[in-house]
């Protein structure tokens, strides 16, 4: 399963403290909580969706109602809380593992089909909405290659683009997969 998180955050003067916070602390937090696999953080290049995006892959949905989550990653937010805001939780089904979008690379996520992402010549992944907030119900997500030409204005309503922030780390190690570290910040 695949557990989002995504929001913005209202205040400029603290915004790189927050990140140096969640890149940081939160998420290798997060990784050692037994049941979480990956995790990676994301800054949207789109408008009109929250600039923030934590995508991690967990075994199930008791994985965030666990004492160990609550103890070690989850709720952990006090400190930023006034700050954060269009927060979106939502657990996805579909696919066992989120996949790891390295330097080169971009995340782009449908949240109106498929065939955005096939007619960009990619090959999307459907997950659909489990648990928590269950919107949108369903998502088609790619790696896209920075390579590749794109320009933000001919993406179609609904489809989004994320740079990395950080590499994704797993669980088994809390060791980065990527070979090459992003910036932490956009």
């Amino acid at each position: 399963m695949i557990y989002t998180v995504e929001c913005s955050f209202a205040d400029p003067a603290c915004e790189e403290e927050w990140n140096d916070f969640y890149s940081l602390e939160k998420l290798p937090a997060l990784i050692s909580v037994s049941g979480f696999h990956t995790s990676q953080r994301f800054k949207a290049l789109s408008a009109n969706c929250p600039v923030y995006l934590a995508m991690h892959s967990i075994s199930d949905m008791a994985v965030l109602e666990s004492e160990e989550y609550q103890r070690r990653g989850g709720g952990n937010f006090a400190r930023w809380q006034q700050h954060i805001i269009d927060w979106h939780r939502n657990v996805y089904g579909g696919i066992e593992r989120a996949p790891a979008i390295g330097e080169g690379e971009h995340l782009i996520l449908s949240e109106v089909g498929a065939e955005p992402l096939t007619d960009m010549g990619l090959t999307p992944v459907w997950v659909r909405a489990a648990a928590l907030e269950k919107c949108p119900e369903n998502r088609w997500l790619a790696k896209l290659d920075r390579s590749v030409p794109l320009s933000l204005n001919t993406l179609a309503a609904g489809v989004y683009l994320y740079v990395p922030l950080t590499a994704q780390l797993t669980g088994s190690n809390c060791a980065k997969t990527q070979a090459t570290e992003p910036s932490q910040h956009a």
